[in-house]
């Protein structure tokens, strides 16, 4: 039985992890890197607040989430406790290629605060917009809450709610759409995020891919060296061309928990750590045990999982 690691995507405002950087110097070391590779100060990576041009808030979030992410599991490494398995969502999905081997951490973080520098959109182009859709759970292939109408996309597949009784879906497109949308369906199916201005994860983000393209291309990629799974489609990554070819979608393609999981399951995990805080706590249905760890005190929960469940540990590599 594998311990699997896994890492959320999303690029909230909420702040976490302020408890393991205060307790932890390997934390501390890390948060020091990034600042000069990112050029942000370690109190904007880990408290402040973010700027307000979207592009600019965007690049320094995931700054911010990353840096909490490798952070928690260099803490974790210290304490004996190595992946078998790496698994993440969007920016998760490019966390895990990291500590898989396929991407240097300054590369990845460089990369990052590059995307500050995206060019804005034309002011006639119109306002993006995100939202959560909550669909039946037994429907089956029904498709998602829009589909066909212009100006929607499906972005994102998270999975049953812990009860099973819901499915919760990420939609992107433009604000207008996704208002009107709501409008016509029942209370509380379909819940517009306010803050977020930017239509992840679908075709209206083709041009910050081509604006990213040729720094993905210039970044040297391995073959991971810890199984990898993708969130793009049901596959493990395996030559470092795979993983470049992830980085190099993600800004347009629809990413999925749920194949995430069911990788994972079928390369032997039965326990995940869910690192960070992107992926709420109780929120959702796993196909395993799952803890979740961004606090000093998630580490004795680990070790209570790890041996109650019988989950092999991965011995520590020679540096």
């Amino acid at each position: 039985m594998a311990l699997g690691f896994l890492f959320g995507g999303g690029v909230g405002t909420e702040l976490y992890g302020l408890e393991m950087y205060e307790a932890h110097p390997v934390m501390r070391e890390l948060y020091a890197r990034v600042s000069r590779w990112t050029g942000l100060a370690v109190e904007q990576i880990l408290r402040d607040e973010l700027p307000g041009t979207p592009e600019e808030r965007q690049s320094a979030a995931t700054i911010r989430e990353s840096a909490l992410a490798l952070g928690v599991h260099d803490v974790l490494v210290e304490r004996g406790l190595r992946p078998g398995v790496l698994g993440g969502l969007s920016l998760g999905a490019m966390t895990a290629s990291c500590l898989a081997g396929a991407i240097g951490r300054r590369e990845l973080f460089e990369m990052l605060a590059y995307a500050r520098h995206t060019p804005r959109l034309p002011p006639e182009e119109p306002e993006q917009g995100l939202a959560l859709a909550f669909a039946p759970a037994d429907g089956g292939n029904a498709g998602f809450p829009g589909e066909g109408r212009p100006g929607v996309h499906l972005s994102g597949d998270f999975g049953p709610t812990a009860d099973g009784e819901l499915r919760i879906l990420m939609l992107s497109g433009e604000r207008t759409a996704l208002d009107a949308l709501e409008g016509e369906l029942p209370p509380g199916s379909l819940v517009p995020l306010p803050d977020r201005t930017i239509a992840v994860h679908s075709p209206l983000r083709r041009h910050f891919r081509a604006f990213m393209a040729s720094r993905i291309a210039a970044i040297p990629f391995s073959d991971p060296r810890v199984p990898l799974v993708s969130c793009l489609e049901r596959k493990a990554l395996t030559t470092g061309a795979e993983v470049r070819d992830l980085f190099a979608r993600n800004p347009t393609d629809p990413i999925s928990l749920v194949d995430v999981c069911a990788g994972m399951k079928e390369r032997g995990v039965r326990l995940a750590l869910v690192i960070g805080g992107s992926i709420p706590n109780g929120l959702l249905r796993f196909p395993f045990p799952v803890v979740h760890v961004d606090k000093p005190e998630h580490i004795q929960q680990v070790f209570a999982s790890v041996y109650d469940l019988g989950i092999d540990l991965v011995p520590a590599r020679a540096s």
